[in-house]
């Protein structure tokens, strides 16, 4: 237990001062019944953890009547007397205990013991102790690697896939329930957790060979009852006309979970089954596949047929990944999901456009006033304003001119639950002169970002639109907002020939 260094003599003086008064409101009173109060608990153990409060509850009679309650336990400096002759101006037959106390976020303790003690009018007392331990169960299971929200499974001989995904707890799983209605042996299936902290789940699932669409139900549940649910619709088809695919530069499911965003990177769909990929390679050997949904490697995963390197495959079971063999370019692959047919191309770094014009990265090319008197060194960042930019910026790559970090060096530590807020714009001491800046497609979910120059200062050779993306749409004034999942260090990398950035894990 965590020793703590207070001043003794003030809490002497504290707990004497709230005896003193107890003791002198009890005057004038006479007794009834002579007898000793009566105290029922809720109950005599609670179990809470560090940053939390605990409660203790309970139903308080005295035929005399109640003077006063003290709660005390001296390793959590609890020392608290409710005064109920000073809160009611008289004493109480009957009180409905509830009083909650708010633990350290810093707790190092493993238990205590609070001791309530009850004091009638005649200074009978009856006193309780509550154990309160540090092993409460709140926090839900959470879904680590989790089923996408939109599955497709083609149509095939055997129609089906497996489905992965992984959960975990912070203190233990019970239980998990796969519910399929329609689907034989899943509906509602239940997987044995047995007290583990995390499991990962790996289940074929056949369905009838004929388009339908399903509704998946996921449930985790930890062993006191808490639950998360992961809902998904899942459609048997043919070939579909993809809405969006996603460009997968990592090996396992657990990677296309890790980010806050930007992996699997989405890439553009010119036309119908058709699909557009650009990426830098930064290193020799760099595997790729496609993939309509982000989460997983199933149900459909599109790599080199291993029957036929020229075409495709989509069977998650046999496509072999797209090897990138050369470094320090940038790659184009075009694709066509019917017929399975791709071709891949090259570019150099000095051939890539972005949308930033004359401005030389780092040096002092921006008109601090645009009147020509002053230039200021020309920087990108992330935050809230083009002065904010100032404390976040971007490092730029040193073999690709249109690649940046964040941070510069080391990493980025972000809490859980840390909702982040900003956009990618050029720094300005002052605080305005956003000539240089991107905003997302989704704040919740970002996938893109868009040139948003309200200068309209833009390279005439950037093959895109300001304000607008490669579809012709608006790009809105949408700032960037994820939520982070999982706490850790991360990095930051933004690429404005693709238009594309990734906070991803990083050590």
């Amino acid at each position: 237990m965590k020793k703590h260094l207070f001043n003794a003599a003030f809490w002497a003086f504290f707990s004497c001062a709230f005896l003193t008064t107890g003791c002198s409101d009890d005057d004038g009173f006479a007794d009834v019944d002579g007898q000793s109060p009566a105290m029922t608990l809720t109950t005599d153990h609670i179990q809470s953890a560090a940053g939390r409060s605990f409660t203790i509850e309970g139903t308080l009679t005295d035929a005399d009547g109640i003077a006063s309650i003290s709660l005390v336990c001296p390793d959590l400096y609890l020392n608290k007397t409710i005064d109920l002759i000073e809160i009611y101006g008289e004493p109480q037959t009957e009180y409905a205990l509830s009083y909650s106390y708010a633990l350290d976020a810093n707790e190092l303790g493993e238990s205590f013991t609070v001791t309530v003690t009850v004091t009638d009018v005649g200074g009978r007392q009856v006193a309780q102790d509550v154990l309160v331990t540090m092993d409460g169960d709140f926090e839900n299971p959470v879904f680590t690697v989790s089923p996408s929200s939109e599955l497709t499974v083609l149509i095939a001989a055997e129609t089906g896939f497996t489905l992965n995904f992984a959960v975990s707890d912070d203190r233990a799983l019970d239980h998990v329930v796969i519910n399929i209605p329609g689907v034989v042996g899943f509906e509602n299936y239940e997987i044995d957790a047995a007290g583990q902290s995390s499991l990962s789940v790996s289940e074929r699932i056949v369905f009838p060979s004929q388009e339908a669409d399903y509704e998946m139900t996921v449930t985790v549940v930890d062993a006191v009852g808490n639950e998360t649910v992961s809902t998904s619709i899942i459609t048997v088809s043919e070939m579909q006309n993809f809405p969006k695919m996603y460009l997968a530069d990592v090996a396992t499911a657990a990677e296309l979970n890790s980010d806050v965003f930007g992996v699997p990177m989405l890439i553009n769909h010119p036309g119908d089954y058709q699909y557009l990929a650009r990426y830098y390679n930064k290193t020799a050997g760099t595997e790729i596949f496609f993939l309509p949904q982000k989460t997983d490697f199933a149900p459909i995963c599109f790599g080199l047929d291993p029957n036929d390197n020229t075409k495709l495959t989509y069977d998650p079971e046999t496509a072999l990944p797209i090897v990138l063999d050369e470094a320090g370019v940038y790659y184009e692959i075009a694709f066509n999901v019917l017929d399975l047919t791709y071709t891949m191309r090259t570019y150099s770094v000095a051939e890539a456009s972005d949308p930033m014009g004359h401005y030389t990265y780092g040096t002092a090319c921006f008109d601090r006033w645009e009147n020509g008197t002053e230039y200021i060194d020309f920087f990108i960042g992330w935050g809230g304003s083009p002065q904010d930019a100032g404390n976040h910026l971007f490092t730029q790559d040193a073999n690709n001119p249109h690649l940046f970090y964040y941070p510069a060096e080391g990493t980025w530590t972000l809490e859980v639950g840390e909702e982040m807020n900003f956009i990618i714009t050029n720094y300005h001491p002052d605080g305005w002169w956003d000539h240089v800046e991107w905003r997302c497609d989704d704040s919740a979910a970002p996938e893109k970002f868009g040139y948003f120059s309200k200068k309209n200062d833009v390279n005439p050779n950037w093959e895109g639109t300001n304000q607008r993306w490669e579809d012709g749409s608006v790009v809105g004034d949408n700032w960037v907002k994820p939520v982070v999942v999982t706490g850790g260090n991360y990095r930051f990398e933004f690429d404005s020939h693709l238009g594309r950035g990734k906070i991803v894990p990083a050590n």
